[in-house]
């Protein structure tokens, strides 16, 4: 047994054990913490015990002292710090004086469209960023980049969809319009439906974006072309929202998205839902988009429109949204918005498959959906000649006629 200046005795160190003590707990210290474990191992192995805990765990004898003499002095006002007060490297803000300076003028002067910026041509990815300011004599790996930037208030933005283009100046004044005419209709119990075509999906195997839960490392496997399939084709999703009601109708076709297959939407609708939910209709305001299978200058749509007019034996009041304000119509966001919701990544693999998925969307707020699918082959290029237009009875509206007017029902002689 040999003494020890701090009154303990070994006879031999494990250097091993200490080793694996070392190993197992050193994941879970930070740089202080390992050097006070290194020291209390020292401190327990008595004589010759610095040097054999360097050996084990790697820190260096100077580190193991000043464990020792941080353990003496366990209550100094620098105790608790992690490194000594001035220990570690410098930020590179600080060696390297113009780094942010230089960093935020590269970004700055390819947002500002500088056709001579570095990088404007090209991804302002970190990596990017890290090359271009190494070009200028700066140090800094992409990660570094990445802290600096988010220092600066940069962060990864997408596109926004903000710009229309030119607004028609009567655009607000056709909005309260509509609105006036939906909140009449409402108060004496008419109906009052918004109607547009859903973009049109491919039929079969092919990605359908968003997430579904599957075992993991097992997503639903694919095509990886988005090529119709002939036997299959495209679903044609022509949708009716019940504004009171809360209701919508899709009429799934397999055909072209013309205006007769707009109009026979409304009238399946008509047949199967509203006739029963508002048997005592008089009038029925349509809301559509200015363009389309339903655009304001359509004669197909005016024809069709007409017909349907004639067979229900109401009036149809139709008012359209303003150019370029499609994705305010109510249905986008009252009832396709949810649809998309409900069959996100859900490969759309056959008809039936797309008219269940619609059918069963449903929302806390009460929405309710039915779908059917429509079987009927639309032609295209139908030609309505002007005799035809000057025999409907069409009474335009005093404010913009063109996008508002109302269909009454012709005399059978009409």
């Amino acid at each position: 047994m040999l003494p020890c200046a701090w009154g303990y005795s070994v006879a031999v160190i494990d250097i091993a054990a200490i080793r694996v003590r070392y190993e197992t707990l050193s994941p879970f210290l930070n740089e202080r913490e390992r050097r006070l474990f290194a020291a209390s191992e020292a401190l327990s192995a008595g004589r010759g015990g610095i040097a054999a805990v360097s050996r084990a765990s790697g820190i260096a004898r100077s580190t193991i002292g000043r464990g020792l003499a941080e353990l003496r002095d366990g209550g100094s006002p620098t105790a608790g710090r992690v490194r000594r007060r001035g220990g570690g490297s410098k930020p590179a803000t600080e060696t390297q004086a113009l780094l942010l300076a230089s960093l935020e003028d590269l970004v700055q002067s390819s947002i500002r469209g500088d056709p001579g910026a570095p990088l404007r041509w090209v991804s302002k990815s970190q990596r990017h960023l890290s090359v271009a300011l190494a070009k200028q004599g700066f140090t800094a790996g992409y990660k570094l980049v990445g802290r600096l930037l988010a220092k600066l208030g940069f962060s990864l933005q997408g596109n926004r969809k903000t710009r229309e283009g030119a607004q028609h100046p009567d655009r607000n004044a056709q909005f309260e319009h509509i609105n006036a005419a939906v909140q009449a209709f409402h108060a004496s119990g008419e109906p009052v439906i918004s109607v547009d075509t859903k973009k049109k999906e491919l039929v079969g195997d092919f990605r359908n974006a968003g997430r579904e839960l599957r075992p993991k490392g097992q997503p639903e496997p694919v095509r990886v072309h988005d090529f119709v399939i002939p036997e299959l084709g495209k679903a044609v999703p022509y949708g009716v929202y019940d504004l009171a009601a809360n209701a919508g109708w899709v009429n799934a076709g397999i055909s072209h998205d013309t205006a007769a297959f707009a109009v026979e939407s409304i009238r399946r609708w008509w047949h199967e839902l509203g006739a029963a939910r508002y048997p005592n209709a008089t009038r029925l305001l349509i809301t559509a988009d200015c363009g389309g299978s339903n655009g304001a200058r359509l004669r197909l749509w005016k024809r069709e429109m007409q017909t349907l007019t004639d067979q229900l034996g109401i009036a149809i009041t139709v008012s359209h949204l303003p150019p370029g304000t499609s994705k305010w119509n109510r249905i986008e966001h009252r009832l396709f918005a949810f649809i998309t919701q409900n069959w996100r990544g859900k490969p759309l693999v056959s008809h039936q498959v797309i008219v269940q998925l619609i059918a069963n969307t449903t929302t806390t707020s009460g929405l309710t959906v039915a779908c059917r699918l429509d079987h009927t082959s639309y032609e295209k290029g139908i030609k309505v000649s002007s005799a035809e237009m000057a025999a409907l009875s069409i009474q335009p509206d005093t404010f913009h006629g063109e996008w508002n007017h109302t269909f009454r029902p012709r005399t059978p002689d009409g």
